[in-house]
């Protein structure tokens, strides 16, 4: 439909949104279009009324369907025609917002998953010879992949690789879409930062400290020896194997596997529990809620403070190993 594409290149072009995030809003608004059953844009502006939204939101919701949605996702559903209602609105197609006039399902409150400090220090410390400099030392004069069919200099690279995904991911707190859009001339070694573009364009500048930067340079030399010699500024920071831009599968993949070999992670491996990860233990360390607001590129406070709650479920955890009290079932006693 018409208006689909004009929003969706309103999205593209006005909001800057990332090509997935545009995907999401495009297939929640045809959900409501095939439940709806218009056709064209003058019946979807029609079935816009709180009742039809109303009808959807209980389809998606119908446990006796086999692909019934969670809370969470039917909310975002309807976030996004909500958005696409102000659109419209925008444009005088309709007067209100009806999305506004429906009940929302209630969401229970989801602590963000993370990994504990010792657990990270582990992994780092077990794969610390793919980011010292030994692979350069073994493979003195490797050709470039893709000059050479060689089984093991492409293992050895894959290694390195994974461990710049997770490195980056947790010593950064940067979001998987912003990993794969750095660019080499992105890491400012003299200043010791790395400019990051976050959501809708917003660039921000983070910190990095010196084992990071060191592990950077040594990864950029490899990608010369073993992946492809003479880079530009302007090319991406991390690469795959044939030389390409890292795509969301493969940094999935690789922190997937890389943190499945640590024992004490457990639970959902994934690009986004290490930002979380990072949050949490900054917050741990006596940071204050703005700075890694910052650090993180959030909008808003409302999107740190979340952290602030696995911080006291530590706490709690602490006080109930530790406390003389607790351990006896908070009876006084000798």
């Amino acid at each position: 439909m018409k208006i689909i594409e004009e929003y969706i290149d309103y999205l593209a072009g006005v909001k800057r949104y990332s090509p997935r995030t545009q995907d999401v809003y495009r297939r929640g608004i045809e959900n409501f279009v095939k439940s709806s059953g218009a056709e064209d844009d003058d019946s979807l502006i029609a079935s816009l009324k709180p009742v039809m939204i109303r009808n959807w939101e209980v389809d998606m919701l119908d446990p006796d369907k086999g692909d019934a949605l969670g809370p969470r996702t039917v909310n975002l559903n309807l976030s996004v025609l909500s958005s696409f209602c102000k659109y419209l609105m925008a444009k005088d197609l309709i007067l209100n917002n009806p999305v506004s006039q429906v009940k929302r399902p209630k969401v229970s409150k989801r602590l963000p998953v993370f990994y504990r400090k010792d657990a990270m220090g582990s992994y780092l410390e077990s794969t610390k010879m793919y980011a010292d400099g030994s692979v350069l030392e073994l493979y003195p004069d490797a050709l470039p992949l893709c000059q050479r069919k060689n089984r093991q200099v492409a293992d050895v690279y894959g290694h390195v690789l994974r461990r710049m995904i997770v490195s980056m991911l947790y010593s950064t707190g940067i979001r998987r879409a912003e990993l794969i859009s750095l660019n080499i001339s992105d890491v400012d070694f003299s200043r010791g930062v790395i400019r990051v573009t976050g959501k809708g364009d917003k660039m921000r500048e983070i910190p990095l400290v010196s084992t990071i930067i060191e592990e950077i340079s040594l990864y950029l030399k490899t990608v010369e020896l073993m992946v492809k010699s003479g880079r530009r500024p302007e090319e991406p920071l991390l690469i795959t194997p044939s030389g390409r831009r890292l795509y969301p599968e493969l940094v999935d993949k690789a922190v997937k596997t890389e943190l499945g070999t640590v024992e004490d992670i457990k639970g959902r491996k994934s690009p986004h529990a290490l930002r979380h990860t990072l949050a949490t233990e900054l917050l741990e360390e006596g940071s204050d809620l703005n700075s890694i607001k910052e650090l993180l590129g959030h909008a808003s406070l409302a999107a740190t403070q979340v952290y602030t709650h696995n911080s006291i479920a530590q706490l709690k955890k602490v006080y109930e190993t530790a406390h003389p009290r607790a351990k006896n079932g908070g009876n006084n006693g000798d």
